[in-house]
């Protein structure tokens, strides 16, 4: 390959490269279905040509290739001991996606420090995978893990159901991620409501509490109903995507797969650690001496 000819593909891969939409699924809680949003919505991404990645970002309970029935020979555990690049771990699920596991049972995965997020983090950079979307699919709770990976990402979507402990620890997480680390804007799941009306209510409830006493944007993006072909799909080791394409459930994460494509990628870094960060740096036009507005 001649300079020219490699000087070419990197301009190809930064320029198709900076099309990547990274969305973090969070919950607050476990049980919530946050992993099944994630999941179901990535097909539903996929079947509309989008190039999609999940991140099991659960790195001590890994659970989309199992939910997937997928098995996967290398995890994260093995990019993290420098044994294997990113590109290099990824699993190929539903229509295409691709899958990069997390491992399940591992304390040391659990505890890794800020540093080792960071450089999990700054990873991604080195892909040569090209695709669309990022899904990080993060484990439940406030842990820095979760923090760590929902301030990387350009949107981060919040799953509830209408229990009041995913409600309480849906704002326990806004509150930390809103006042400790910047993040002021939210994307809002209501899943597993047995109506539209009862999905804005619950959106209501929680917006009521972050109204109060917290200086933030929430916006409901989609109600996901319950349907009993949830269930069956579960037993099938299918999606309800999949199995069931004309199910309530299914239709609402297509509908929220429209919008996740209609949702702008930020020109420039948040102010924090974001993945793939220098591809939102845009070069000035200027010289180093010069100065900027």
């Amino acid at each position: 390959m001649t300079p020219d000819q490699a000087s070419g593909l990197r301009k190809m891969n930064q320029e198709y490269n900076d099309k990547v939409k990274v969305i973090a699924v969070t919950g607050g809680k476990g049980g919530v279905g946050k992993t099944s949003v994630s999941i179901n919505t990535a097909v539903a991404l996929a079947e509309k040509g989008k190039r999609v990645i999940v991140l099991d970002a659960d790195l001590g309970l890994a659970n989309v290739d199992v939910m997937l029935g997928l098995r996967a020979e290398r995890n994260l555990s093995h990019v993290l001991s420098g044994e294997s690049e990113l590109d290099d771990i990824i699993v190929r699920g539903p229509k295409g996606i691709g899958i990069i596991p997390a491992t399940s049972g591992t304390q040391a995965m659990v505890e890794l420090s800020q540093a080792q997020h960071a450089g999990l983090i700054r990873a991604f950079s080195e892909m040569k995978t090209q695709f669309d979307v990022l899904i990080v699919d993060t484990a439940a709770g406030i842990s820095d893990m979760v923090l760590s990976f929902s301030r990387a990402a350009q949107d981060v979507v919040i799953v509830v159901c209408d229990e009041p402990t995913s409600i309480t620890d849906a704002y326990a997480l806004i509150k930390i991620l809103s006042r400790e680390h910047g993040v002021f804007r939210f994307k809002i799941v209501a899943n597993m409501v047995r109506s539209l009306r009862e999905g804005m209510e619950l959106f209501a409830k929680l917006s009521k509490v972050t109204d109060r006493f917290l200086d933030v944007a929430l916006e409901l993006v989609a109600t996901i109903p319950f349907d009993e072909n949830l269930r069956k799909s579960v037993r099938k080791q299918k999606l309800i995507v999949e199995a069931f394409p004309k199910s309530p459930a299914s239709i609402a994460y297509h509908g929220l797969a429209n919008k996740v494509i209609s949702w702008p990628i930020p020109q420039q870094p948040g102010g924090h650690l974001e993945f793939f960060v220098e591809r939102l740096v845009k070069k000035p036009d200027y010289q180093e001496d010069g100065a900027s507005e």
